[in-house]
């Protein structure tokens, strides 16, 4: 993906490695925390997130490849400016035991399948029905906001052994999700040798 940055990115994430070293960081994790810094201007990030660097190459080729993504709410989607997302709270309809956002999960599974990426940045309660379902995504990214049930569903999320980015505290929302997917549609896919 060619994609011109802005001056003012360059000068930022300057700033940014002025402040941070983030040179220990594999390759796709050091691209995941420092957007999401970034995003955020938030340096506590570096020691909040949580991730695996094979998780993110092996959802960094199937994005790459066309995976779908799936995002919770408008507001993550509208962060992902470089790819079609699938976001159905607009079709979701809250019920006695099943909120909106999780029924949006639920109606964006069944018109995904398996293999998506999911991008939760929102609805601790999006992330907590994606953990019931047989979704088997390539990656969560599960960021939700909030002091209710956003600490707990990312808790979750990491205990479920699904490939995942997440954090400990209840920060999150709906830039530092987008931010996340979009360090991995941005960083470079490698170029492979085919052999004869």
């Amino acid at each position: 993906m060619n994609r011109v940055v802005h001056p003012i990115e360059v000068e930022s994430y300057r700033r940014l490695r002025a402040r941070l070293d983030t040179s220990h960081f594999p390759p796709l994790t050091r691209a995941v925390v420092e957007r999401v810094v970034h995003s955020a201007a938030d340096l506590e990030y570096a020691d909040d997130l949580v991730m695996d660097e094979g998780e993110l190459a092996k959802a960094h080729t199937a994005l790459h490849s066309g995976a779908p993504v799936v995002v919770d709410v408008e507001m993550v989607a509208a962060g992902i400016t470089r790819r079609e997302t699938v976001c159905r709270l607009g079709d979701a309809v809250a019920g006695p035991e099943l909120t909106r956002s999780a029924h949006a999960i639920r109606l964006a599974y069944e018109q995904v399948g398996p293999g998506a990426l999911w991008v939760i940045g929102n609805a601790p309660t999006a992330l907590e029905e994606l953990l019931t379902l047989d979704a088997a995504p390539a990656l969560v990214i599960g960021l939700p906001v909030g002091f209710v049930g956003a600490v707990e569903s990312k808790a979750a999320l990491r205990e479920s052994g699904l490939p995942a980015v997440s954090n400990v505290s209840e920060k999150g929302g709906s830039a530092v999700a987008s931010a996340a997917l979009n360090a991995l549609l941005y960083h470079p896919v490698p170029h492979t040798e085919e052999t004869l």
